[in-house]
């Protein structure tokens, strides 16, 4: 009996004591919600859609500087990171909205809340000229995690944190992490995949017109949504398929469709938008970019079962139709993109899917859709993407986007 109350005693006495030090030593991630007023200056910009040139900037600018702050503050070692999540217009000017996420033990949380809060009324009170923040106007608060998580969903070109993976090329290329591309989808006829989508709103996903000139009945498609080609997060079922009035398969012009849903998608952290770009964005040659699907590992290869990726730079217009190259046959409603080396490229069932292009806040715009090329990854022939720039009003008469 002796002994048993011994061991009782000294069971009661360790999980006291891992307790107290889960309390006061182990690190817990916290979410919090700032919500500030800039003056004189109007925003209507939701993270759920892609957003002005002059906004981008400014949040840009905003994260900069508080990210700076909290890394030089006594809670650096606490602080994970911040993001603005909307600019929306108020009486007197907008409204900014920030998410910021720090990870600390749970006996510092009352000790932690008004630290970070008197850091973020220093930042506003010493931008007080260059973004007319109104420092009186802070207001802070937890959240849960849950929350933090819908707010994030529902953006568009939010990837799932800490989910790049380094590595190259869909032929013979390296797999990509669960929630690295979560807006890209595999488009099955008759239960196998077929060409690669988009999602850009909850019931639209743009892809390739090629992909359904031959195989046009709606009702033989479904949607699946995820990294594993056939075990999906989620599969939906295909209401409509609209094609570009003037498709043709001769020069693969206008290569470009929508897809509309038979229900909504539900946003989750594995699947989300990427961002529509406006119609005045401008690629650079060189600017990076990702292509991602479930394509051939190599010309007539066989098909992967995890999404691949690979990165690629833009190729001018002009270098992809040179005579050594593709002879001419780029329109200014193609972009090009790869290497001229042929070290990366798309390959076959890669087609509607997404060229993915990041802006200065690592936001996604959907740039190309994999349309056409000669052979995967050959020397002076790179890989041709509809320029979805050309195409921005097209989407937007047929969706409202």
């Amino acid at each position: 009996m002796t002994i048993l109350i011994f061991l009782g005693t000294m069971a009661i006495l360790g999980i006291t004591i891992g307790l107290l030090v889960h309390f006061l030593a182990v690190g817990k991630i916290y979410y919090y919600q700032g919500n500030f007023h800039i003056s004189g200056v109007t925003y209507n910009d939701s993270c759920e859609k892609a957003v002005s040139e002059a906004s981008t900037n400014l949040s840009k600018d905003i994260e900069t500087k508080i990210s700076t702050a909290f890394q030089n503050s006594r809670v650096y070692k606490e602080y994970i990171n911040s993001q603005v999540m909307k600019l929306l217009p108020n009486p007197s000017g907008s409204s900014v909205q920030l998410q910021l996420t720090f990870k600390f033990p749970p006996a510092k949380k009352n000790s932690m809340k008004p630290e970070i809060e008197a850091i973020l009324h220093q930042i506003l009170k010493d931008n007080m000229a260059s973004w007319n923040a109104v420092p009186t106007s802070l207001k802070f608060i937890e959240i849960s995690e849950a929350h933090a998580e819908m707010l994030t969903n529902n953006c568009c070109g939010r990837q799932l944190a800490n989910s790049i993976t380094s590595g190259n090329r869909i032929v013979n290329g390296k797999k990509a992490a669960g929630g690295a591309w979560p807006w890209q989808a595999s488009m099955q006829w008759k239960g196998q995949h077929y060409c690669g989508a988009s999602l850009i709103s909850s019931r639209w996903l743009l892809s390739a017109a090629h992909c359904f000139a031959k195989k046009n009945n709606s009702e033989d498609w479904t949607v699946n949504f995820g990294t594993v080609v056939n075990k999906p997060y989620m599969t939906r079922k295909v209401q409509n398929i609209i094609f570009h009035e003037n498709y043709s398969k001769a020069g693969v012009h206008d290569d470009i469709a929508l897809v509309q849903l038979a229900e909504e998608v539900s946003f989750t952290k594995y699947v989300r938008t990427i961002c529509l770009p406006e119609a005045k964005m401008n690629l650079s040659e060189n600017d990076s970019v990702v292509v991602t699907g479930w394509g051939t590992l190599y010309m007539n290869g066989p098909l992967p079962v995890i999404l691949r990726q690979a990165f690629l730079k833009i190729i001018d217009n002009k270098v992809c139709n040179a005579p050594h190259a593709l002879s001419g046959l780029v329109t200014d409603t193609m972009l090009c993109a790869g290497f001229m080396s042929g070290e990366a490229d798309a390959c076959q069932n890669d087609s509607g899917g997404p060229l993915a292009y990041p802006n200065s806040r690592n936001i996604w715009h959907l740039v190309g859709i994999v349309s056409w090329g000669e052979g995967c990854g050959k020397k002076n022939k790179p890989g041709v993407y509809t320029r979805v720039t050309a195409y921005r009003d097209w989407i937007t008469s047929k969706t409202g986007l």
